[in-house]
């Protein structure tokens, strides 16, 4: 755990002298660079994920089209949804958990600094290995859900879906590990005065976010270990032949994919929860009722994974309770959207970049919760399953909730990461073009699926008179990457040559805009003492002076090479039971026990 114990100058750092460069990168404990390497991370994901979904527009732009061969289709499209998911939605939430939480809720870092560092090195190690797949020209091909019994060995008898199978697992590991750090850290460490009911919206969904990872991630460990049972060790859980169901994959991935979705979107809803009040100058409108509304839709999350599942023939108790609990949870959501509107009624609103990205994900992600509600219903859903009508529907939610709300924080909390701002001109063309861009694309799918076209689908006929249409989407995507390229120009030229910009250049409420920026090691000279929501609103003069004051006697942990050396044995282990020979995952069980014992033991 990290401690703060007064036994040592802050700027004398009692112990080995850090190292610098690339070796401080490959040792760091510090929660802010681990943010940024997650942050970097994903972004870097992100444009792969990208680029799968470009080549699948090129192959859907016309009917009976040959630019990729239908295996090919199967595996970028199902790294699609994957990178999307695992590798670019969960760890970009949590890039901004770890730079942001400690901050706002007045800490010098996460509770357990070496884990959070663990917890990177493993998720690193686990996107490579199932990216590296593409190398052996056997990346997974049974979709992101990996339904059994496409998943099954008669069905991909390759090593494509032991690469996702395992993979997923080095990917869990990481994400419950996170997920244990942040809740120890936001129960414990808040800052005096900082009462549960004063901590920001970020650091509660948050909160909200992680019990989700460490309820809903073992879910899915466990239908992936029935998967690599059957596939490695010949066992039957899926095959009805055997007495098996494959109906249980179904509800054991969405037991866990369902508050997965949650997981995507409470750190968004967050992110908004930040913006929207700083920039329309006054307090969040019914802080409380946001409060209890996220707390709501991360436990009524998990009454709703069957909804998923009307097309197996629950039969009508199951299909009506889980109609009705799906309908529910539009409650608490629309609770979120009432606020965020009323939060900017009567407000000085300032329409710089980050804002217009969250009134936009306001408004796009408003949308695809109207076609989910649509989808709530189990006549509606039999006639929507399996088309372009559902992919629509969870891409405004996911790409229109998630993504614009990423991306407007970018602007928003870029001065504080990097002590510069953003070309804002640069930023305005680059959401225009983004939005724009991604209404052009996944609009025309909502006609599309009602239309008839399937999804999942390597190609279709032109009798469907869909060409136009699909043509519309792959123009749409095409200027998507446009407005991304200019979000990445606009980033590696504000961090070279951006305007400096002062500790709190928007005048935002939230004390980690009462430190330097970017902020120093330690965070905090002095951990401050809060009496409200709104810190810097109130009593800022105090808060400011004990967050850039003179450092008090702290200890901060060193560096350690442990968690990576650790994380490279974890990987291992999963990875050899690729191997031929039962024994060779011992090698890599060897290799992580040598890296706890010395973890262990080295001084912190």
């Amino acid at each position: 755990m990290a401690t703060i114990e007064a036994h040592a100058p802050a700027h004398a750092h009692a112990g080995p002298a850090r190292p610098t460069g690339i070796r401080d990168w490959l040792s760091t404990v510090d929660h802010k660079k681990i943010g940024l390497l997650y942050g970097v991370t994903a972004l870097f994901f992100f444009l792969v994920g990208g680029i799968e979904a470009l080549l699948i527009r090129i192959q859907l732009a016309k009917p009976e089209n040959a630019f990729i061969n239908p295996d090919l289709y199967n595996q970028i499209f199902t790294m699609h949804g994957t990178t999307m998911v695992f590798l670019v939605g969960m760890p970009i939430a949590v890039a901004m958990f770890n730079y942001f939480v400690p901050l706002q809720i007045g800490a010098r870092d996460v509770a357990f600094p070496r884990l959070n560092a663990l917890s990177y090195w493993i998720f690193l190690f686990g996107a490579i290995f199932m990216n590296m797949s593409f190398l052996f020209g056997a990346a997974p091909n049974g979709g992101w859900f990996g339904y059994a019994n496409l998943s099954s060995t008669q069905y991909s008898p390759g090593l494509n879906m032991d690469f996702w199978g395992l993979g997923l697992q080095i990917l869990g590991v990481a994400s419950i590990m996170g997920g244990v750090n942040f809740i120890t850290t936001i129960i414990n460490m808040r800052a005096p005065g900082m009462r549960m009911m004063r901590v920001p919206l970020f650091s509660w969904m948050a909160l909200v976010t992680s019990f989700l990872m460490i309820t809903a991630l073992p879910v899915l460990a466990v239908a992936l270990f029935l998967m690599t049972f059957d596939r490695f060790w010949g066992t039957r859980f899926f095959d009805v032949a055997a007495g098996g169901d494959p109906v249980i994959w179904q509800h054991l991935f969405w037991m866990f994919g369902h508050p997965e979705v949650y997981i995507l979107i409470l750190p968004a809803f967050g992110i908004v929860s930040e913006i929207i009040p700083t920039n329309s100058r006054k307090p969040l409108f019914g802080y409380a009722v946001m409060v209890y509304s996220g707390v709501l839709i991360g436990i009524i999350g998990w009454g709703v994974w069957a909804h998923h599942m009307f097309a197996t023939g629950m039969g009508p108790i199951a299909d009506a309770f889980f109609t009705i609990s799906t309908m529910i949870i539009a409650i608490p959501t629309g609770v979120k959207i009432f606020n965020w509107v009323a939060t900017m009624w009567g407000g000085k609103i300032r329409f710089n970049t980050a804002m217009l990205y969250a009134v936009g994900m306001v408004a796009t992600f408003t949308i695809g919760g109207i076609s989910g509600v649509m989808h709530a219903t189990s006549p509606h859903n039999l006639q929507q399953t399996d088309t372009y009508f559902v992919v629509a529907h969870f891409h405004y939610v996911l790409v229109g909730g998630l993504i614009l709300a990423i991306f407007g924080s970018f602007y928003h909390w870029f001065p504080k990461i990097t002590g510069r701002m953003m070309d804002e001109r640069l930023g305005k063309a680059n959401f225009w073009i983004y939005f724009i861009g991604f209404n052009l694309t996944f609009m025309p799918m909502h006609w599309i699926g009602l239309l008839g076209m399937p999804r999942r689908i390597f190609t279709y006929g032109s009798d469907l008179n869909l060409a136009g249409l699909n043509q519309l989407a792959t123009a749409g995507a095409f200027i998507q990457a446009i407005g991304v390229i200019l979000l990445v120009v606009n980033i590696v030229k504000s961090a070279k040559r951006g305007v400096k910009a002062g500790p709190n250049p928007w005048g935002a409420a939230t004390l980690e805009w009462a430190t330097e920026s970017p902020p120093r090691e330690y965070n905090f000279a002095k951990i401050p003492t809060v009496h409200s929501r709104e810190p810097l609103w109130v009593e800022a003069e105090q808060i400011e002076r004990d967050a850039r004051g003179e450092p008090e006697p702290m200890h901060m942990p060193p560096n350690s090479y442990w968690p990576l050396f650790t994380a490279v044995g974890v990987t291992l282990t999963c990875v050899l039971f690729m191997a031929p020979s039962w024994w060779e995952p011992l090698i890599g069980l060897a290799w992580t026990f040598i890296g706890v014992v010395n973890w262990a033991y080295e001084p912190t």
